[in-house]
């Protein structure tokens, strides 16, 4: 296998991952009693939510970060 038949896998198993594993999480939550669908969906929102501000706040700091090379 050379290597560009590797990463050709690779990008075939990430594109099939992309698709699968949001139809297993829904498919896992919908199974779940409507306690734990409300609990699940609520955490999934949370854990969205603290990613997005996590990477939000990583790209400012890099910002900053070429700005003060850039002037300096």
């Amino acid at each position: 296998m050379s290597f560009s038949d590797k990463w050709v896998w690779i990008t075939i198993v990430g594109v099939v991952l992309v698709i699968v594993l949001p139809l297993i999480v829904i498919w896992g939550i919908l199974s779940m009693s409507p306690e734990f669908r409300i609990i699940a969906t609520v955490g999934i929102v949370f854990a969205w939510g603290v990613i997005s501000g996590y990477k939000d706040w990583i790209i400012s700091q890099q910002k900053e970060e070429t700005q003060k090379a850039a002037e300096g």
